[in-house]
């Protein structure tokens, strides 16, 4: 079920992660130009409206059908999702993440039927053709069935929340926000629900706790500052670093293992979460569009200029809670545990119960790697491609560089979409099953901790050996 979820919520978010950049953009223009805004400007705040409501929903339904049926799927997604954006008075960002990969899927389909019975000398003629004929049709069922269909849905899922604010209970929301975190599902959330929410509030408020739900750096601050004060080993001399790439660097994923060590703090993580959301409506704040990576710096750049006190005491106060509730979990809870026996631990429990070897023995590890030939190519993948993934690229390219090895390429991706060409995966244990599916052919390295992984080490020594 976790797997399954991890690869539905990779899909949505995987619509909404390539075009950050564009909604950083939109956020930007919004928090300078709206009334509201550093710099009040009528002409510029123009161009808030029409970014929100067709060009971000174009751009998601363009990714969305890329990823199904490449740029041909890209084409007609976005074509077929301006019948939603004509037929629906709300920004279409949901209706955008249906119509583009299924008007993608319904071309895919057709060119899989006519495969091998068009005449040669007519190849363009048909796939241009077919892919308009089909567009226009799919534009016009968006239009008259799917928008009300989307309409409706979303001013359902607005009014539950609404019931949510009114009776102040948005903090429950942390429940389910942080566990779903922990198993690598924060993209997912951030970008595959809260977002979109987010993003029409900010069309009829001009900001967005919604962003904020996820994004919220307070929680793991807290778990990592009770890891430098009371934790263990490799997990209290890693923990200061971890501060750093999270805090500032927003890379979330980084705090993932030391809850993996002691699930009890999760029950901290909620607690601080909850406080958080109850400052941030307490003090108004909102963002003006998704902070991604959830750091503070990024916090600070997407919000009103009227909300940085209530924002920077949510985040102090929720890192605060964190800490206070971490501290005596760990020094009573978690005294005689490693980072690595944890880890070790669960994948054993996880192995025992799937009816498989240890993950520990299972797995392909730095060592094995020396059993192939001359590497030529090494990703380091995590859930989204861009956070803890990019990080650990970073560090093995200067471990390589500084053993002397040459023509290695080390890149960062997506767990779900590892190039072909990859000889060996770096990545974390709990995506061990969607890296094996997304290249079979890929010796897998499968770390606990971004930060202190012995198995870099092991990797350079090894590469030494194959590329000799």
């Amino acid at each position: 079920m976790k797997e399954k979820l991890q690869v539905f919520g990779r899909f949505l978010s995987g619509m909404v992660m390539p075009n950050i950049g564009a909604f950083i953009a939109w956020g930007l223009i919004t928090a300078m130009f709206i009334p509201t805004g550093w710099l009040p400007n009528e002409k510029f705040a123009s161009l808030v409206g029409p970014m929100s409501s067709v060009m971000l929903p174009l751009l998601i339904a363009y990714t969305g059908g890329e990823v199904v049926a490449g740029k041909r799927g890209g084409v007609i997604g976005a074509a077929a999702t301006m019948g939603v954006i004509v037929g629906a008075e709300v920004p279409m960002f949901l209706g955008a993440m249906i119509v583009g990969p299924l008007s993608a899927w319904v071309l895919k389909k057709f060119d899989q039927a006519v495969d091998g019975h068009i005449k040669p000398g007519f190849e363009m003629l048909v796939n241009n053709f077919s892919l308009g004929i089909l567009a226009a049709v799919l534009a016009l069922v968006a239009m008259e069935a799917i928008s009300p269909i989307v309409t409706a849905l979303t001013n359902a899922m607005a009014a539950g929340v609404g019931v949510l604010i009114d009776n102040g209970l948005l903090p429950m929301t942390a429940i389910f926000v942080e566990p779903a975190k922990v198993l690598f599902l924060n993209n997912a959330i951030n970008h595959g629900i809260f977002s979109p929410m987010g993003i029409q509030q900010v069309e009829e408020a001009g900001k967005s706790i919604f962003f904020l739900l996820e994004a919220n750096p307070g929680p793991g601050l807290g778990i990592l500052l009770a890891y430098c004060l009371v934790g263990k080993g490799s997990a209290k001399s890693s923990a200061p670093g971890a501060v750093i790439i999270h805090f500032l660097g927003g890379i979330h994923e980084i705090y993932f293992p030391y809850i993996l060590m002691n699930p009890f703090l999760l029950i901290a993580t909620i607690a601080a979460n909850a406080t958080g959301v109850f400052v941030f409506r307490l003090f108004d704040v909102g963002l003006t569009a998704p902070a991604s990576p959830g750091s503070i710096i990024a916090l600070t750049m997407m919000a009103e200029r009227h909300c940085y006190v209530g924002l920077f005491l949510g985040v102090i106060l929720s890192a605060a809670v964190a800490m206070a509730i971490s501290i005596p979990l760990l020094k009573f809870m978690g005294k005689d545990t490693t980072l690595e026996e944890a880890q070790a631990k669960k994948n054993a429990m996880k192995a025992q119960a799937k009816g498989t070897a240890p993950a520990a023995q299972a797995s392909t590890s730095a060592a094995s790697a020396s059993a192939g030939g001359r590497v030529k190519k090494i990703a380091f993948a995590c859930d989204a491609g861009m956070g803890s993934s990019a990080m650990g690229a970073t560090v093995l390219k200067k471990k390589i560089k500084a053993a002397g090895l040459d023509g290695i390429e080390v890149i960062h991706t997506s767990v779900s979409s590892i190039p072909a060409d990859v000889q060996i995966v770096v990545t974390h244990q709990s995506l061990r099953e969607r890296a094996a599916q997304s290249n079979p052919n890929a010796e897998l390295v499968l770390i606990t901790n971004f930060l202190a992984a012995p198995e870099y080490g092991r990797l350079v020594e090894d590469l030494k050996q194959r590329n000799s």
